[in-house]
């Protein structure tokens, strides 16, 4: 899968939080200075190109929608950041993030807990 420059992660971003919109409600969703409609128009063509959005035709508007989902989207980009940057090894990753990453203790232990809950359930699959 296709990676999202900063500026098309960010339009994305809206466009999972709507689930669809027209260019104004993407606009609209950008903080002050807005961004041109220039702009926008071409980091959506960017990513209709890319395969991450589509849109449907109303007259000469387009409604646009991701055609990724954003857990899909993120779990690629962990999977190829532990390929990368950790030998392909998970441990290295979680260790890495345990000690070097500066979670409190209370964030540990919420950590322990998914992964505790995750564990559980696989077992019972």
């Amino acid at each position: 899968m296709m990676q999202l420059s900063k500026a098309e992660e960010q339009l994305m971003d809206y466009l999972w939080k709507a689930e669809k919109a027209f260019m104004k409600d993407l606009i609209e969703a950008f903080p002050e200075p807005k961004p041109a409609t220039t702009t926008i128009a071409t980091l959506l063509k960017r990513m209709q190109d890319k395969g991450f959005v589509g849109y449907t035709l109303y007259g000469n508007s387009r409604e646009y929608y991701p055609m990724v989902q954003k857990t899909d989207y993120f779990s690629k980009q962990v999977g190829g950041i532990i390929k990368t940057f950790f030998n392909d090894s998970v441990s290295q990753f979680g260790s890495f993030f345990a000690k070097d990453t500066n979670l409190s203790t209370r964030e540990l232990e919420e950590l322990k807990q998914i992964i505790e809950d995750e564990i559980k359930r696989k077992k019972n699959d």
